[in-house]
């Protein structure tokens, strides 16, 4: 946690902090994960450097408007809170807008809702991000699309993109030919990504050359992976030591984005999913993002959304008969 200690010169405590710090009060409010402080004429702020910034930002604003009016309102404290939230939304517009990549045929991808714009920021601020979402929100197409333009702008010399190859009810002994042949359909979702934002000669290059790889991750066992932009894909399959195994994988000037989906778990009943056991462990740590996505971010078909919906309702109901 930082903290940080703004002291208040030439104003008159009473109309500046409000009866009872009303007015301080008013601004803690809207920052619930902070604390603000006031003792004497100081103000300290405690938190993560984020919010620090934002809220040491309005209280400069505040100050200036006593000089100006001589007296600040809990009014005065919510028209500027006001403002803040118009300009992180007026930001997220702005993110919003921005191509990641143009894909083969021409048209350009970008995030398309606003936890898809967080999960582009969070990846762009942390070396590690968790992207934890239903079907259908574009965790894996963004994080896709989030490699390939880190290999194109040469921040990263290759991408290894990974899925654990558990079976979803469905036997791999029984499927025809050799071991890739069996691995490839569960690869599948990969590839079609890929081929939506690579040429397909670019694409194969790639891979004879091993700039992208793409591999099950027991393949990840024992290597180092550095320089790289690493997307471990359906996380909710790993088991916890699969999962520790590939985050300490991680090599200088590496990134790894990590997706999920929680309601999808393919593991037997008795055997604990590592997504959920490393998201609980690794929460607090500096560098890690956790991203959520929910129906709202769903961009496949309509229905899709509300069959999401349909059985979350479903899953409460029989978690509370239980």
């Amino acid at each position: 946690m930082v903290e940080k200690v703004i002291t208040l010169e030439n104003v008159s405590l009473v109309d500046f902090l409000g009866v009872e710090n009303r007015n301080i009060n008013e601004l803690s409010s809207a920052f619930p994960k902070s604390k603000i402080i006031s003792r004497g004429n100081e103000i300290r702020i405690q938190g993560s450097s984020p919010e620090i910034i934002r809220i040491n930002q309005i209280v400069q604003s505040l100050v200036g408007h006593y000089h100006k009016y001589g007296k600040v309102t809990e009014e005065s404290i919510k028209s500027y809170l006001s403002e803040e939230q118009s300009e992180s939304k007026r930001k997220l517009q702005i993110d919003a807008e921005e191509t990641l990549v143009f894909g083969t045929k021409g048209y350009a991808i970008k995030a398309k809702t606003p936890n898809q714009i967080k999960l582009v920021q969070s990846v762009y601020k942390n070396d590690l991000v968790f992207a934890i979402g239903p079907a259908g929100t574009g965790k894996t197409y963004i994080s896709v699309a989030m490699a390939v333009r880190a290999l194109k702008n040469k921040e990263v010399r290759k991408i290894i993109i990974t899925r654990p190859a558990v079976e979803a009810g469905e036997n791999l002994g029984f499927l025809p030919g050799d071991l890739k042949e069996k691995i490839d359909p569960y690869l599948r979702p990969i590839y079609d990504a890929l081929e939506d934002m690579v040429p397909s000669e670019k694409l194969k290059y790639y891979q004879e050359n091993r700039v992208i790889e793409i591999a099950p991750l027991a393949y990840m066992r024992g290597r180092t992976l550095h320089n790289a932009f690493i997307l471990l894909d359906e996380a909710q399959n790993t088991t916890p030591m699969q999962i520790k195994m590939f985050l300490t994988r991680m090599g200088p000037n590496s990134k790894a984005i990590i997706t999920g989906d929680m309601s999808q778990v393919d593991l037997p009943k008795k055997q604990k999913s590592g997504l959920i056991e490393s998201t609980r462990i690794l929460k607090n740590i500096e560098g890690i993002s956790i991203i959520h996505l929910t129906g709202e971010d769903v961009v496949r078909h309509k229905l899709v959304r509300q069959i999401i919906e349909a059985y979350d309702k479903h899953d409460a109901s029989e978690a509370e008969d239980k």
